[in-house]
């Protein structure tokens, strides 16, 4: 088998400005990510994709919460609507890519894993839920769902209303993994994971409950990277590389880094909490799970990126030893 790389898409990147956020517009979005990913497949690259869907759950539950308030109709849980999203999203992401494989005369077949995601129950978040999810309601709106779904948790959010907030708890395993390996094996490029995946809880051998909790994208894409063996971590973002000393006069654009100096940089707080660390975080731990390099860059810098000439590499030992081994061949 090729080369295997994991590439996380952003959900925000599939949302285009200026209010171009209907299903056409997502699927554009996703068309032009696919040049990009066509352009690693056609160097020999075998391709796993994940992807975001914040703001695409974020719709659905407001569409529920409207269909709940005018017509009466029972509010989808939020764990169906990850379930819902993973799917239209990756049916977008799996039509646009065949598209341009045929385009270009690649011979690959695409295939959607929908995949549950196993969470422990005993993880903290669960009893502490901080993760905003759907609309801003009023007091008495807040109080009147609180009835109808008493185990539901509100927070008020700096004077706009009050959001629900549900469980983030870190991925444990990928349910699906051995079907993943198997589509890999066959040479199909395999959409899995999205949205981190849909999160269950384990209640037997082999069974499972879906829970409401949001788990995020990046530790899953870590999590199957390690699982499916990846050489190679690609985490897209809005930023061509990252930064230390953010939007300061010293602010330095990292080129390669090791995981020492990764680690020194989130000890001295270069990376914020509800950006850049957690893409930091599950970076690490894919390299000092047997990963060899990550890359953080924009979705229309993957081409590069992936040949050194764009992003931040972070890269473990074994990378950097396999490269001087390389050029001393060369």
């Amino acid at each position: 088998m090729e080369k295997l790389v994991i590439v996380a898409i952003g959900g925000n990147s599939l949302v285009r400005e200026n209010g171009r956020d209907s299903v056409q517009d997502q699927y554009e979005a996703v068309c032009e990510t696919a040049v990009n990913i066509a352009d690693m497949v056609s160097e020999g690259f075998n391709v796993v994709v994940t992807h975001g869907n914040g703001p695409q759950v974020g719709f659905n539950l407001r569409r529920s919460e409207i269909a709940n308030e005018v017509e009466g109709m029972p509010i989808v849980p939020l764990v169906n609507c990850g379930a819902e999203t993973q799917g239209g999203i990756g049916y977008q992401v799996q039509q646009a890519l065949t598209n341009e494989f045929s385009k270009r005369g690649i011979d690959k077949k695409v295939a959607t894993v929908i995949t549950q995601v196993e969470v422990s129950e005993d993880d903290p978040n669960f009893r502490n839920p901080t993760k905003p999810v759907g609309s801003f309601f009023s007091f008495e709106q807040a109080e009147e769902m609180k009835k109808e779904h008493p185990d539901w948790v509100f927070i008020e959010d700096s004077g706009r209303g009050y959001r629900r907030v549900v469980p983030s708890p870190k991925p444990i395993d990928i349910v699906e993994k051995e079907a993943i390996r198997t589509l890999l094996e066959v040479g199909f490029v395999v959409i899995a994971v999205g949205g981190g995946g849909i999160p269950v809880i384990k209640t037997g051998e082999n069974t499972y409950k879906g829970v409401d909790a949001v788990i995020d994208k990046d530790f899953s894409t870590s999590l199957l990277a390690e699982q499916v063996q990846a050489d190679t971590l690609i985490i897209t973002t809005g930023v061509s590389r990252v930064c230390i000393n953010f939007g300061k006069p010293d602010q330095k654009a990292l080129e390669e880094i090791s995981i020492e100096e990764t680690k020194q940089y989130v000890a001295e707080g270069h990376f914020p909490a509800g950006s850049m660390l957690p893409k930091i975080e599950a970076s690490l731990s894919f390299l000092e799970n047997n990963g060899s390099r990550v890359i953080i860059t924009t979705p229309e810098s993957l081409k590069d990126a992936i040949n050194g000439m764009a992003g931040t590499h972070i890269v473990n030992n074994k990378w950097v030893s396999a490269r001087k081994k390389f050029r001393l061949l060369s």
